[in-house]
């Protein structure tokens, strides 16, 4: 992932540096096991563990000749050892190293975004109680439907965020597999031992049954999650462009002191930040198209995941991380504008309360089809003349005015009446944690 989307701490992690200590953590358990098992001697495991390093700038020059960066950083470790690296990497295969240090990775990453996770659940919800009886109009297909909650939005979210953090924490879970197992992960030259020490040192599980790699189907699950997490956030970004938008501007993105909309027009306050986050999601989508197609592998194994691995994992955990550091503040700075979403609540004139003299026109004892013409007529003359509303014409509909009085009327025309279960939904919601 490019700097600019790069969050240090996460980006630590997806370093070459990280990686190759990583693999050098894997080697070092893997010699202590076998140590402890009385198979390299005291004196050897001393210099392992005193000596041991590697040379990244060594590595690749290595890498130049060998093709091949395990065998380049083994031999790089071999420079600083000497003698006693006979017993480093012992009947082991790269997939060993490689995937047990990458299990260790992704597990370290996905830590990190379960905590950026915590803190965009924690901003929706202190924004769903601030804004639990700002009314606003809910609308489908794009059009006004009916009253709604700015607050219920933003609870709206959060259910979906409690949802990514039960999934990333499975998804972790599920990924935090290693193996040391060989070539064909029949445990041919280590023994079982060998990997259980190594798995227990790293917080990982040794993967039940393995061929040269660990099953990619565990990765797919992994990156998916990824996915729909940044999926949600696209959601919300998408949510927040319409309400920016000049005829609707029910909310919009905090506009800092000297910040620019456009290079051609002064006006502008645009919501780049919810457009990058959508742009982002559609990365994090594809990039789980590839971990899927990663998970069928010829026979025991082939590398052909290897390369789409070394760029859809660290580019798919760099740019989730970054995306929710930036949903925190987007959400928590978002600006909300009550006067304007109770003008274009009014912006119908009363369509919005039709299903509600539909259903009183029903408990008169009417069918429910001639309610819904009743209410229909009156409606689509409002669509027609802006000089009219809903209620004007129920109380000119003779219709109308046969089953329900001009009080009854009257009394449906209320956006409070109909959030009467707000504090029910909060309760089981936001107000329930």
């Amino acid at each position: 992932m490019i700097p600019r989307y790069t969050r240090p701490e996460m980006g630590r992690i997806w370093s070459d540096q990280f990686k190759f200590e990583t693999w050098l953590k894997v080697e070092i358990l893997a010699c202590e096991a076998r140590h402890k098992m009385g198979e390299i001697p005291d004196e050897d495991i001393k210099q392992i563990k005193e000596k041991a390093n590697f040379d990244l700038k060594r590595i690749l020059e290595i890498e130049e000749t060998t093709k091949h960066d395990v065998i380049a950083f083994l031999t790089n470790v071999a420079e600083y050892v000497g003698p006693a690296s006979r017993h480093i990497h012992y009947g082991m295969t790269s997939s060993d190293v490689l995937d047990t240090s990458l299990a260790y990775q992704i597990k370290t990453a996905g830590e990190l975004l379960l905590k950026d996770l915590y803190e965009l659940k924690k901003v929706l919800k202190k924004r769903a109680i601030e804004h639990k009886r700002t009314i606003c109009v809910g609308r489908s297909h794009g059009i006004h439907a009916e009253p709604y909650s700015m607050g219920l939005k933003f609870a709206l979210w959060y259910e979906e965020t409690k949802r990514n953090i039960a999934r990333l924490e499975r998804a972790i879970e599920n990924v935090s597999v290693g193996k040391i197992s060989g070539a064909v992960g029949t445990f041919d030259h280590l023994t079982p031992q060998v990997e259980e020490y190594v798995c227990e040192k790293l917080g990982l599980k040794p993967e039940p049954v393995a061929t040269q790699v660990v099953q990619r189907d565990r990765h797919a699950e992994f990156l998916t999650t990824l996915a729909i997490i940044g999926t949600t956030l696209d959601k919300i970004a998408i949510e927040i462009r319409h309400l920016q938008r000049t005829e609707v501007l029910e909310a919009e993105e905090y506009f800092s002191k000297g910040q620019k909309g456009s290079s051609a027009m002064p006006h502008k306050r645009n919501p780049i930040i919810s457009e990058r986050l959508s742009g982002l999601a559609r990365i994090l989508r594809a990039n789980s198209i590839a971990a899927l197609e990663n998970v069928p592998l010829w026979h025991e194994r082939d590398i052909s995941h290897s390369s789409a691995e070394r760029v859809i994992l660290p580019d798919s955990c760099i740019a989730l991380d970054y995306m929710l550091n930036l949903a925190v503040k987007l959400i928590d700075n978002l600006i909300i504008y009550p006067d304007n979403m109770l003008e274009n609540l009014n912006k119908t004139r009363g369509l919005i309360f039709s299903q509600k003299i539909l259903l009183k026109l029903v408990e008169k004892g009417i069918t429910r089809e001639d309610a819904y013409k009743i209410v229909q007529e009156c409606s689509m003359k409002v669509w027609r003349d802006k000089s009219t509303n809903l209620k004007e014409e129920l109380l000119k509909s003779t219709e109308a005015l046969k089953y329900l009085s001009k009080e009854e009327i009257e009394e449906v025309f209320n956006p409070d009446k109909m959030l009467a279960n707000l504090d029910y939904i909060f309760a089981r919601s936001v107000e329930s944690d």
